[in-house]
């Protein structure tokens, strides 16, 4: 029931415009950054990990205004889920070469997008602005009406498919065969499995090794995509960025390491926006302790 109460209040939100729904999303984010101690305490040891040219006040102040645009990128999923299209269209600005998939019809295409608070903005706008199908894997909630509601969200413009993070990767290669773009993201702890350590900032992270396996397998085309959200309730910019050069090659931990130093080089135009409050780091090579 209390889901069900949470959504019917998100639902409302939608209706408001987005610069008081980027108000009260601050003032979230303000919130949650003095009540949500475990999740500010991994931001903070994250950005002292990643960013140790920092002081522990610069650090806290970083920390501060990334939980401003999270709680921003949580209110206003409301426009995401609920908005009309045409208004969804008002508000996210796109640039770079956007109809890249929809050329490339005899072409397998990756978008690359990293962990940003505006990633939905990115999905959004591939839907939205261009005619390729698509596809992707999510990470299924546990509370069920909630997952549900999020599913509706995402597949509702466009031909999409989303597959679960925990179900075989067939389908997903089948629908990628079938022409489908795979809306591909890259950069979380999943564990070992499939995955190498490779330096994230200087640090070993667990990254997938997949997005270079699955490029050099199907011979994709990878396209970085990147939204920024805008201040003051403005909207959002989505960069569909020229591909990656010379990804995949045959050195599938080299092509992860590549990845990780461009995802880097995205993160330091805009710090705040990147996903903090996620352990990146959470599995060590063996003997290491933990970084939390």
């Amino acid at each position: 029931m209390g889901t069900r109460i949470l959504l019917g209040f998100l639902w409302l939100l939608h209706w408001l415009p987005l610069p008081l729904q980027s108000g009260l999303g601050h003032a979230l984010g303000w919130l949650l950054f003095r009540l949500a101690r475990e999740r500010r305490h991994i931001a903070l040891r994250n950005l002292e990990l990643c960013m140790p040219e920092l002081t522990a006040e610069q650090c806290r102040r970083l920390a501060l205004a990334h939980f401003g645009w999270l709680g921003r990128s949580l209110v206003e999923r409301a426009v995401l889920w609920w908005a009309p299209a045409w208004r969804l269209k008002r508000l996210i600005q796109v640039d770079g070469d956007l109809l890249l998939a929809e050329r490339l019809k005899d072409r397998a295409v990756m978008w690359l997008a990293p962990h940003f608070m505006g990633l939905d903005v990115a999905g959004a706008a591939i839907l939205l602005f261009q005619k390729r199908p698509g596809a992707s894997i999510y990470q299924a909630q546990s509370n069920p009406v909630f997952d549900a509601a999020m599913r509706r969200g995402r597949v509702r413009f466009g031909d999409v498919e989303i597959f679960p993070r925990s179900d075989s990767v067939k389908p997903l290669l089948r629908a990628v065969r079938n022409g489908r773009g795979f809306f591909n993201l890259p950069d979380m702890d999943f564990g070992e499995k499939d995955a190498a350590f490779v330096p994230f900032f200087g640090v070993e992270a667990a990254t997938l090794l997949a997005p270079s396996r699955l490029a050099k397998m199907m011979d994709m085309v990878v396209q970085p995509v990147i939204a920024e959200m805008l201040p003051w309730g403005r909207g959002w910019r989505v960069h569909f960025m020229d591909p990656l050069p010379g990804f995949p090659t045959d050195d599938a931990l080299a092509d992860t390491a590549y990845m990780n130093r461009w995802i880097e080089g995205e993160i330091r135009k805009m710090p705040a926006q990147y996903l903090w409050v996620h352990k990146r780091f959470k599995t060590r090579p063996p003997g290491e302790p933990s970084l939390y």
